[in-house]
C-alpha cells in the first residue's frame, strides 16, 4: 500500500455555503455534480488528488470531518491487512468504470477509506 491520500470528502448541511467557504479558502473551482441524482461536487486540488463537497446523508453525517481516500495497488491485500491489524474494513465496493472503495477505520476508531484505480471495476 502507497498510503498516498488520492481523495477526501466533506460532508455539509448546506453544500452551497460549504462549496462559498472551501472556495474562499482554498480557491477551489467545484464542477458540476459528479453523482447523478446526489449532490456531490468534485475540485481538483493537485494533478493526481482532489476531493469532494457533498450533501450530509444526515445531522451526525455533517460536521463529521474530513475522509481521507489513501491510494493502495492491492485493495484486497490492504483491506485484510486492516483488519489482521485491529482496524475494521468494509468489503469493496466499485466505482464504475473507475475502480474500487472501501470504508474502514483504524485500531483507534479514526476512519479513512482506501481506493484502487481499476477500470474495469463493476463491468
Amino acid at each position: 500500500m502507497s498510503a498516498k491520500m488520492v481523495h477526501f470528502e466533506l460532508p455539509a448541511a448546506d453544500v452551497e455555503r460549504a462549496k462559498r467557504f472551501w472556495s474562499g479558502v482554498g480557491g477551489w473551482a467545484f464542477g458540476d455534480s459528479a453523482m447523478p441524482g446526489m449532490e456531490y461536487f468534485m475540485v481538483r486540488t493537485d494533478d493526481d488528488q482532489g476531493g469532494a463537497v457533498y450533501a450530509a446523508t444526515d445531522e451526525t453525517d455533517a460536521g463529521s470531518g474530513v475522509r481521507v481516500y489513501f491510494d493502495t495497488d492491492d485493495i484486497d491485500a490492504t483491506i485484510a491487512k486492516v483488519r489482521e491489524l485491529g482496524g475494521t474494513a468494509r468489503d469493496k465496493q466499485p466505482i464504475p468504470s473507475i475502480g474500487w472503495f472501501t470504508h474502514c477505520t483504524d485500531s483507534e476508531g479514526n476512519a479513512f477509506s482506501l481506493f484502487q484505480g481499476d477500470e474495469s471495476a463493476g463491468a
